[in-house]
Formats: C-alpha cells, structure tokens, sequence
C-alpha cells in the first residue's frame, strides 16, 4: 500500500493532489525495495515504470506516469504542458504545469523535495533542492516560472518534504568553503559537536530560508531524515556507507485535478 506524507498547508487546498511518497507499496526488490520510481538506477525498468503509474493512479492523473525530470542540480525550472518521455526527459532540477491531470514530480535520495501550489492560480510545481540547487536559486526559478504561469508568490504555498537531516549530513571542509563563498551568513547552518569537529549542515533549514526570501506565503516542512529511516526511505548516502553499489529514489509528486 502506498503511504505518501502529505503536508497540511497543501492537502486543504481545492483542486490540488500531492504527496512525499515513501518506498512503501512498490514492485522493486532487494535495494530498491519497494517503490522505487527512478529511471536512472539499475533496477528493472518494468518495475520502475509499475511504480510510476501506481504514482499517477493515487494522484488521479490523466497520464499513467509521472512528468520527471533528468535532474543535474542545477537552478533550471522548466514548464510543461502535456507527458514525456522518459528518453525524453530534459535536464534541469524543477517542473511547473498548469495542466490539470498532468502529475509532477521529482526524485529525491536525501536532497530536499519541495512541493509548491497556487490554488487560485491553479499553478503548481516541484524542486528538487540539493544544497547547489538552493544555492545557484532553483526555488527562486521554480516561483518565477509558477509566475509566468500566473501565480503570485504570496498565494503560493510551498512544502519541504523529507531529505538528510543535520545529524547524519557531516560535510568537510572543502564544502563548507565552496558554500560559504555564496554568503558568509550561511554560516548558521552548519554545527559542530566539538570546537575541532567535522561539520554537520542543516539542509532544510537552509531552504525553508531560501523559501521565506523568495516570499513565499506559506512554507511547511515535513522534513524526516531520509538517511535515518531505512524502513521508508532511500538514501544516496546510507548506500555510500552499506556500500550497496546503487541506490532507489523516492518520488515526489503533485497535479492539478
């Protein structure tokens, strides 16, 4: 059975379907177990593509898949009006659509989902956040391109979904210096348990912040960390450490009805 998280600012709205789904209620095996939905892993494409439209039926969707992207954590937010291809999938780390039926998406193993929706406007679109997305301003491009459809920033309502959380994200120091060249403020979302410590980075406060400058009205996390859950997650870096050799990915998704 699928048990996607829904965020509370987004399932009052009309007219909108969204859901952080978890691994649960898929086809996939072994790793993938169970609901992986990415094309670029090494699971059985057949399986994946179940996965996918079990998506899409749970969201009512027109389409018996998802519209994804082939995310290179980039700023590019792209719009779009009817399905692709998964051969056809463009490069770039965020999708918006104002076709009702038309489910969106991203693929996420730790960085952070966000969901966002203007129910007036009848907008809605999904990022997908790693910590170069926020930097270079995939949120930011995500709104403008949601603007272009017709939506405001002060109606639009946006959701973090789950992504690795500061205890189990310890970076070095080489990340912390690339980071900080974007601001020196950003120092406050890193911490140290020891003055000579590694440093841990707070990835969904970092984008509810770049949230909130982007003037969105209305920002919810539910933001599990996806490398502490194994049981509902998957996680890019717990497979680094298992040494698993491939990794599933989780989707998150949203439609227009």
């Amino acid at each position: 059975m699928l048990q996607p998280i829904e965020a509370e600012s987004l399932k009052d709205l009309p007219g909108v379907r969204h859901g952080f789904f978890t691994r649960a209620g898929g086809a996939s095996q072994g790793i993938y177990a169970s609901l992986n939905c990415g094309p670029g892993s090494r699971d059985e494409p057949g399986n994946v593509a179940e996965n996918r439209a079990r998506i899409a039926r749970h969201l009512g969707a027109t389409a018996n898949d998802v519209v994804t992207l082939f995310q290179v954590h980039s700023a590019t937010a792209l719009p779009v009006a009817s399905p692709v291809a998964a051969a056809d999938r463009p490069k770039a780390d965020a999708v918006v659509t104002a076709t009702p039926g038309l489910a969106i998406g991203i693929l996420t193993a730790d960085c952070a989902p966000v969901l966002f929706a203007d129910a007036e406007a009848r907008v809605v679109g999904a990022a997908h956040a790693g910590w170069r997305g926020a930097v270079g301003g995939v949120l930011e491009a995500t709104v403008a391109e949601m603007e272009r459809l017709g939506a405001t920033r002060e109606h639009i309502r946006a959701a973090i979904g789950p992504c690795i959380n500061r205890d189990a994200y310890e970076v070095g120091p080489d990340f912390e210096l690339e980071f900080l060249k974007s601001c020196s403020d950003n120092t406050r979302f890193f911490f140290r348990n020891s003055p000579n410590a590694r440093a841990h980075f707070d990835l969904p406060a970092f984008v509810e912040e770049q949230l909130k400058r982007a003037g969105i009205g209305r920002i919810e996390r539910q933001t599990a960390c996806t490398y502490e859950n194994e049981s509902y997650f998957y996680s890019y870096r717990r497979s680094q450490h298992l040494k698993e050799g491939d990794y599933g990915r989780q989707i998150s998704a949203i439609v227009v009805t």
